[in-house]
C-alpha cells in the first residue's frame, strides 16, 4: 500500500486533476452500479454531505436511533442540514420496511416533511450486524413508493458483502446514495468515498467545498484506498473467524455475563458489575490490547488486518488472566 502511494500519479484534487483520485472515485462507484464518487477525508464527511443533499430545513430524516449518522457525528443532521430526525428501535440496529413506512409523516403544517432514509450496514452499535438482502429491497421500495431517498452508511459494508454474499453491484438497486469508508477493515489510513448518480456527486462537490473537504494532491492517499479495494476485501473473512473465535473465548469466561453474536468482525460484551470496565479496559492497556468502552459494563473488540493469529492468541490469554481480577 505504502509502495502504491509513493508512486501515485496525483494532480490538483480541487480543478478535478487528479487521475489517481478519478479512478478511484470511477471504481467505487462501478463497484456498487452507480455512476459517479466523491473522494472525502471520512465517513462522517460522506455520510453528512449525503444528508445534506438529500434534505433541506424543516424536513425529517429516518434513521435507526443507534445510527452513527445520529449517535457519533455531533449533531451533524441539525447543524448542517437543519432537518430533524425520527428515531427508531431497531432489531441490533437494523429497521424493518413496517417500521420505516410507519414513521413517514403525513402531510401536515405542524410536522417536518419527512425526506430520506438512512440505513447503516454493518451497524456498529449492533455489534457488526447485517441487513438481509429481502429486509433492504422492502425498505427501498417503501421509500421509492413515498419519494422519499436512500442513503446507506456503507462504513463496514464489504464486512456485510462478504458476511452474507449479497453482489456490491445490486446496492445501486436500492440506494441513492452509499458512504464507503476506506479506512476501516480494508486497511487505508484515510478516506471514504461518496457513490450516487452523476448529477448528485455534482451537487456533493459544492458542499464538500463549503466543509472544507475539498484537498489538492489527494492521490497520494486515494492510491492507499485503489489498494485496498483491489487487494483487502477478501481477507475480510479472516476477521469474521477470529471475531467469532474471541466470542467463544469471551463466552467462557466468568466474569462475562453477555456477548452479542458477532456476524462480522465486532464483538460487543457485557461485563458483570463484579468487575469494573474502567479497571478491565486499563488491565488490558497494560498489555498493549486496546478495546472500546460502548457503554455501562459494555465493551467492543474490533477484529482487523492488523490482528493477526499471534495477536489474537496474545488477547485470548490477556482474558483468561483478567479471571483472578474478577472473582
Amino acid at each position: 500500500m505504502l509502495a502504491a502511494m509513493s508512486a501515485a500519479p496525483v494532480g490538483d484534487d480541487v480543478y478535478e486533476e487528479d487521475p489517481t483520485v478519478r479512478r478511484l472515485e470511477e471504481v467505487a462507484a462501478a463497484r456498487f452500479g452507480l455512476e459517479a464518487g466523491l473522494f472525502c477525508p471520512s465517513g462522517t464527511m460522506t455520510n453528512q454531505i449525503a444528508i445534506k443533499a438529500h434534505t433541506e430545513p424543516l424536513s425529517e430524516v429516518i434513521c435507526e436511533q443507534t445510527a452513527h449518522v445520529y449517535l457519533w457525528e455531533v449533531g451533524g443532521i441539525a447543524f448542517h442540514s437543519g432537518a430533524s430526525v425520527a428515531l427508531l428501535a431497531g432489531n441490533r440496529g437494523r429497521l424493518t420496511a413496517a417500521q420505516v413506512e410507519a414513521a413517514i409523516r403525513p402531510e401536515n403544517i405542524h410536522y417536518p416533511t419527512t425526506r430520506l432514509v438512512c440505513l447503516e450496514n454493518t451497524h456498529n452499535r449492533g455489534g457488526g450486524s447485517c441487513y438481509s438482502w429481502d429486509d433492504m429491497a422492502a425498505i427501498s421500495e417503501v421509500a421509492k413508493r413515498h419519494g422519499l431517498a436512500r442513503h446507506l452508511d456503507g462504513a463496514r459494508v464489504f464486512n456485510a458483502l462478504v458476511a452474507t454474499g449479497q453482489r456490491s453491484q445490486d446496492y445501486g438497486q436500492l440506494f441513492d446514495s452509499i458512504s464507503v469508508c476506506l479506512s476501516k477493515g480494508l486497511g487505508a489510513p484515510v478516506g471514504s468515498v461518496l457513490l450516487g448518480s452523476a448529477d448528485f456527486i455534482k451537487k456533493t462537490k459544492r458542499i464538500r467545498k463549503v466543509m472544507g473537504g475539498g484537498m489538492r494532491q489527494a492521490g497520494y492517499i486515494a492510491a492507499a484506498g485503489l489498494y485496498a479495494l483491489e487487494n483487502n476485501v477478501d481477507r475480510l473473512a479472516d476477521d469474521h473467524r477470529r471475531a467469532a473465535r474471541l466470542a467463544e473465548v469471551l463466552r467462557q469466561q466468568p466474569y462475562v455475563a453477555e456477548v452479542l453474536n458477532p456476524e462480522t468482525n465486532l464483538v460487543i460484551f457485557r461485563l458483570h458489575d463484579s468487575l469494573p470496565a474502567a479497571d478491565f479496559l486499563a488491565g488490558l492497556e497494560q498489555q498493549g490490547i486496546k478495546a472500546s468502552s460502548f457503554g455501562p459494563q459494555w465493551i467492543r473488540f474490533v477484529t482487523h488486518l492488523d490482528v493477526d493469529d499471534a495477536g489474537l492468541s496474545r488477547v485470548e490469554e490477556a482474558l483468561l488472566a483478567a479471571v483472578p481480577a474478577a472473582v
